[in-house]
């Protein structure tokens, strides 16, 4: 396996992504099945977030060793300016909702740093 510390950091971040797929099509079906409302789709989301950042900070603190904060939180604004640059190119435009933007960037380098504390 190659262990450049680019590949160290994508490893994880592709891991957190595949999670976040998984999770958001359990979700998929737990909404076709028993049609949930809008305030229970909000909770699985955030919990996505939260469990693929907590993943994705948990495996770059194994990998990395030192500096174990710092990782994850560069996992948890990575993996945020992902989802927010392909949700700008989605949508063509930049969101004007800047307090959820910034709770949705708290939610995935809280998660991360935590993750990577408890490596």
């Amino acid at each position: 396996m190659i262990s450049s510390k680019p590949w160290r950091i994508i490893r994880p971040l592709m891991i957190s992504y595949f999670l976040s797929a998984l999770l958001l099509l359990g979700m998929t079906f737990l909404l076709y099945k028993f049609r949930l409302d809008e305030s229970q789709i909000n909770i699985g989301i955030y919990g996505t977030y939260i469990v693929s950042c907590l993943i994705g900070g948990f495996l770059i603190g194994k990998t990395m060793k030192t500096k174990r904060l710092f990782w994850g939180l560069l996992i948890g604004i990575l993996y945020f300016s992902v989802l927010f640059l392909l949700s700008t190119l989605q949508e063509q435009t930049i969101s004007s909702d800047h307090p959820h933007l910034l709770k949705i960037l708290g939610i995935c380098i809280g998660s991360s740093v935590v993750g990577s504390i408890l490596s």
